[in-house]
């Protein structure tokens, strides 16, 4: 992808507008990020998005200036502002924070397993089983992060999930980067087929150990996304991430 050419009008996803255009330029620009559509290292021109969201420079400013502070985008005065590199040690951290968080979810609910749980995550699992025939990386990448959040709801945890995503910009655009490699679409799907078998069977240590593998994969296999994709890192990334 040549990280220069203008992006296509269709390349920022549509969203409901909420309230304030920048909170709109923020959420889809957010999401074109998280997605892969703006590559890492792709050059931003605030002109060029104002025009491709319908809005005025001001609120796309306000965006990316959000977007920066997330280290998401870098923005350079008198200069480029680019979609930032992947940073392994932010991937690492936004880890750390999702198993401390979900290890205790999935715990709590293997413990008593809440009535109606079972309905709702044979309805999420139907969906990514139809997802992965269709070979949509995509809604499926959506369909893994719903599963999550209903374990998140069903304990009544479900701010937990979101402040865990707020934080993993740059591990859920390692994530989306490994999600094409043949089999990882099914291994996703079986993890959580035996992840909602244990918790609904009230198998604590089952559920803990089976989430702990689900969540470490991507990362022990740093060095093959790496040269798959070279120049989507940050020079300090170069080294592997522990498991």
């Amino acid at each position: 992808m040549d990280q220069n050419a203008p992006l296509p009008i269709a390349a920022l996803r549509p969203f409901g507008r909420p309230p304030s255009a920048g909170e709109f330029a923020y959420r889809a620009l957010r999401e074109a990020i998280l997605v892969l559509t703006l590559a890492p290292g792709a050059v931003l021109s605030r002109a060029a998005l104002a025009a491709q969201l319908g809005l005025s420079q001001t609120p796309v400013r306000e965006a990316l200036m959000r977007l920066q502070a997330e280290g998401l985008v870098e923005v350079v005065p008198s200069a480029s502002t680019r979609v930032a590199r992947i940073d392994l040690a932010s991937a690492r951290e936004a880890l750390f924070l999702r198993r401390a968080i979900e290890l205790e979810t999935v715990r709590h609910l293997a413990e008593a397993p809440p009535t109606g749980l079972r309905a709702g995550l044979q309805e999420h699992l139907r969906e990514q089983r139809r997802l992965l025939e269709g070979g949509d990386h995509d809604a499926f990448a959506a369909a893994d992060d719903a599963f999550h959040a209903e374990l998140h709801a069903a304990a009544g945890v479900a701010g937990l999930w979101d402040l865990a995503q707020a934080r993993s910009g740059h591990l859920r655009r390692l994530r989306r980067l490994h999600l094409p490699a043949p089999g990882k679409a099914a291994a996703i799907l079986a993890e959580h087929e035996a992840l909602a078998g244990a918790i609904l069977a009230g198998r604590v240590e089952a559920a803990v150990a089976g989430l702990r593998r689900h969540l470490s994969d991507t990362l022990g296999r740093i060095a093959e996304i790496q040269a798959r994709h070279a120049g989507y890192f940050t020079e300090a990334s170069e080294a592997p991430l522990s498991r």
